[in-house]
């Protein structure tokens, strides 16, 4: 079995964030970044299945700058088997739609059986590019798996819908899983792992490699961000004062007055 790991490596959830001077975007210089969280549940369902089967490869994909290249070396130190890079300036700014064509193209090229996607990125929260992904390289997909088995090409889903509720999904395979966070427990990187991950193939390819040269990239981008800005600043708190028993009777009375009880 193949499976291929889709990452996306997006600023460190501490990471101080400030608005580029012309507002089109968070200033990337100087900090850090990381595997988007979602899609490390992703890796490690894979890498589970690579320890019930060591015949499985996992490859590992990412697109991106130069930067990109420590994520990918993360995943192969937690055991994937190969990583893919998709670093090319033609491909940067490009929407959704631009990221699944180049993650199609691989997957056409890689025909894996199963891939595995984050759920949505913590950077745009979109969850637009898995199904996008599937639908251009012809698979089906679920996403918001939960719970994954796989028996004689079947895949079988666990997978939570609005409200909270669950329903359960057969696909076959080859197919598109875009897992939900809290689907198992994401494993370190090991120092053997880190060690062996230098010597571990680490493809790069370009837009034209894939036949997409002009087709991605903000120039072709259908959805375009005009700008961001912080959060606008809220109210002051309000402190209710008094005895322990008073503030709970005010705070009782203040539900009340909001309509929230």
């Amino acid at each position: 079995m193949k499976i291929m790991v889709c990452l996306k490596q997006v600023p460190h959830q501490d990471a101080r964030l400030d608005v580029r001077a012309d507002g089109t975007w968070i200033q990337e210089d100087n900090i850090k970044f990381e595997i988007n969280s979602y899609d490390t549940y992703a890796l490690e369902e894979a890498l589970r299945a690579k320890d019930e089967d060591d015949s499985t490869e996992v490859v590992a994909v990412s697109v991106g700058p130069d930067r990109v290249t420590q994520a990918l070396r993360t995943a192969l130190g937690m055991g994937a088997d190969r990583a893919v890079h998709v670093n090319d300036p033609e491909a940067q700014g490009s929407d959704a739609l631009g990221t699944a064509k180049i993650l199609a193209a691989v997957a056409k090229e890689e025909n894996p059986d199963i891939i595995y996607a984050g759920l949505m990125a913590d950077d745009d929260n979109l969850a637009a590019v898995p199904p996008m992904l599937a639908e251009l390289a012809g698979i089906a997909s679920t996403t918001g798996a939960l719970k994954v088995s796989k028996a004689n090409g079947t895949v079988t889903v666990d997978r939570e819908i609005e409200g909270g509720s669950h329903e359960v999904v057969e696909v076959q395979t080859p197919c598109l899983i875009a897992v939900q966070t809290g689907l198992n427990q994401v494993r370190y990187a090991s120092l053997k792992g880190i060690m062996k991950a230098k010597k571990k193939p680490l493809d790069v390819k370009t837009a034209a490699d894939l036949g997409l040269s002009g087709q991605v990239g903000a120039g072709a981008a259908k959805v375009k961000v005009e700008s961001i800005s912080p959060p606008p600043k809220g109210d002051r708190a309000e402190i209710i004062e008094g005895s322990a028993a008073e503030a709970a009777a005010g705070l009782m009375a203040k539900i009340k007055e909001l309509g929230l009880l």
